[in-house]
């Protein structure tokens, strides 16, 4: 059976249906990406799985009931009102306590197996997933947040988790952690995000919500771009037929009174059922449609910055942004700007373009430049004001290219009806926000190009649209951004904020960067950053000094190698032992500490395990390179 299924379900808010018939079928273990337009009614489908909305129409058969099934939930945002440690809110999570145990006394001599296993599913969840069980919820950061939100989904054992834009304000090493713990976890998964490469990664199966329709590709992300493409083709060539036979019929109808005639009584009715199948035909939704004004060209250099230093402290050395930070940005470069959330991309952002003096050395920026600046948290958007006033001024017209342009018209290709266009900016959804923010900018001529994380609530065809601007955009572009694919697609060179104010520079985009950046887990002092040459270098290091040869492996550290293996098959075999320990529902009814004891000891043996696969892979690399 099943693990879920829904038969011809349906559901409308007052309107078109959102959702019309869908049929679906969920077996355990799948990972689905959920797929479609801003809009389209994904969140709406989550909600239903979670059984947080009912449908109006249709059968949703659940394997154990209603009551049964264990689903975890975690929404696009973070709920507000939330308070206490981090062991507090993951608590939230556990099943309510059943009668029996909720009955018990503090005098009990011993507690129940249901509070001895709520205990142990507590303690795993927070080693596995690195959470600080005595942290205050609200001090973390967003990602943070939304790990610990996760872990209170986790915490009741789940059989079914949905994940709504799981990657939305993390940084990419949040991302990479998230992807790495969503891989080994063996429950079920129906997730939405807009991050390609946490699709490609994770789903094993690809459902599209399109035009109120749900259609299941049952394939993985690749595969579905490209029967995707294919099936769009033959569905316009198709409608192009059907369009041009109506067109024919309607001409041959219009002639007069000989089409209505005996003999041409059926041909008459194939003409209505043709109007009648025209009318009931669900239109793709409009293209997105963007063009970026480009001014005249700007001077050859855009941005020089000199020995330049930043800091949020009393001197330059109390939390430092950024320390002897010397880079060159040329006209036509497409600069990459990565760092984990709170690391000051932002700030390098206002320093470079002259917004935010430094503390230390000088930025001087080149001539003729004309800058349109996409900040990520929407400022430049009056709320108390419509769209039509955001992007025109209160004007009839914009000039796009040189040619006057209706703002209706033009705001019809960032697919903003004349309804909507009238709308206040307070009532539009995150998705519509950024494509009036987009379309505000792109109104103005421009020859320099900043983008401050202009991804989030973006859908993927939204996103490709953009990436192709972005591509074709022949000006200077900065872009701050976690999308990694978008940074391996664009970017031609990449600053790096990697702590201490050091800002490293790199060639390429994301998996670059991640190929020759130092390695964490080494504390290398800050160094003033080097424009890298056209060619790059395998390491950093090689841009300053001559790679020196790997010394080979010494013989303590090849006995030690030696052993690694059967010292981890001794590891993996006790934590088994554990396991199937754990297991025994003996263990819970004999009470005292053998359940914390053996929790901790599995929570340890995770950190050891990990801890001795790291320094195999580490002297296995120290020995292929000595060769």
């Amino acid at each position: 059976m099943a693990l879920l299924s829904m038969r011809d379900v349906s559901v409308g808010f007052g309107g078109s249906l959102v959702l019309e018939d869908i049929n679906l079928q969920i077996e355990r273990g799948e990972r689905l990406g959920l797929l479609g337009r801003n809009g389209v009614g994904k969140s709406t489908l989550l909600k239903i799985l979670a059984g947080e909305l009912l449908p109006d129409e249709g059968i949703i058969t659940r394997e154990r009931g209603v009551q049964g099934l264990r689903v975890a939930y975690l929404s696009q945002d973070v709920p507000s009102g939330l308070a206490g440690t981090v062991a507090e809110i993951v608590s939230g999570g556990l099943p309510a306590p059943t009668p029996a145990s909720a009955a018990l006394t503090p005098d009990d001599a011993h507690e129940d197996s249901d509070s001895w296993r709520d205990r142990l599913l507590l303690d795993t969840v927070l080693a596995r997933m690195q959470l600080d069980p005595t942290a205050d919820f609200a001090q973390l950061s967003a990602g943070l947040k939304r790990r610990v939100l996760l872990a209170r989904g986790l915490v009741c054992d789940p059989d079914l988790v949905l994940l709504d834009e799981p990657t939305n304000h993390l940084d990419t090493d949040a991302i990479a952690w998230l992807e790495d713990f969503l891989l080994r976890y063996r429950g079920t998964l129906i997730f939405v995000t807009h991050d390609r490469i946490f699709l490609r990664k994770l789903a094993t199966r690809i459902i599209e919500i399109d035009r109120a329709r749900l259609i299941d590709w049952a394939c993985d992300y690749d595969t579905f771009v490209a029967r995707k493409e294919a099936i769009l083709e033959t569905e316009l060539t198709q409608e192009a037929v059907f369009d041009k036979k109506l067109a024919q019929e309607e001409a041959w109808i219009r002639q007069g009174i000989e089409a209505r005639r005996t003999r041409n009584e059926g041909r008459v009715r194939a003409l209505e059922h043709l109007r009648s199948e025209r009318r009931d035909r669900r239109e793709r939704p409009g293209a997105l449609r963007m063009r970026a004004q480009e001014a005249e060209r700007s001077g050859k250099l855009v941005i020089q910055a000199k020995d330049v230093g930043f800091s949020y402290g009393a001197s330059p050395a109390d939390r430092p942004i950024v320390r002897h930070l010397t880079t060159t940005v040329m006209r036509g470069d497409k600069v990459g700007i990565v760092g984990p959330n709170g690391s000051g991309k932002t700030t390098l952002l206002r320093l470079l373009l002259g917004e935010l003096p430094p503390q230390e050395g000088a930025v001087r920026l080149g001539a003729n430049l004309e800058i349109a600046y996409f900040d990520q948290l929407r400022s430049q958007l009056e709320e108390d004001r419509t769209v039509l006033e955001n992007v025109a001024d209160g004007r009839e017209f914009v000039s796009i290219n040189g040619r006057p342009r209706h703002v209706i018209g033009y705001l019809e290709e960032f697919l903003f009806t004349p309804d909507r266009a009238r709308a206040y900016v307070g009532v539009l959804s995150g998705g519509e926000r950024n494509r009036l923010l987009l379309a505000r900018i792109f109104a103005r001529p421009s020859n320099v190009l900043v983008m401050d994380e202009p991804t989030n609530d973006l859908d993927l065809e939204t996103l490709e649209l953009l990436e192709d601007l972005l591509l074709e955009y022949e000006g200077t572009l900065l872009l701050v951004s976690h999308d990694r694919e978008l940074l391996n697609n664009v970017v031609t060179s990449t600053l790096a904020l990697e702590g201490a104010g050091r800002v490293g520079e790199y060639v390429g985009g994301h998996d670059d960067w991640v190929r020759q950046r130092p390695d964490p887990r080494s504390a290398a002092p800050a160094a003033p950053a080097e424009k890298l040459p056209a060619r790059a270098n395998p390491t950093p290091e090689a841009n300053t000094r001559p790679e020196r040869p790997r010394s080979k492996l010494t013989f303590r550290e090849q006995r030690e190698l030696e052993t690694l293996p059967a010292r981890i098959e001794a590891l993996e075999a006790e934590q088994a032992q554990l396991y199937r320990l754990m297991a025994d529902p003996t263990i819970y009814q004999a009470g005292g500490d053998q359940v914390t004891q053996t929790a901790a000891r599995l929570a340890a043996l995770e950190g050891e395990l990990a801890g001795v696969y790291a320094r195999w892979e580490e002297l296995e690399a120290k020995g292929s390179q000595a060769q």
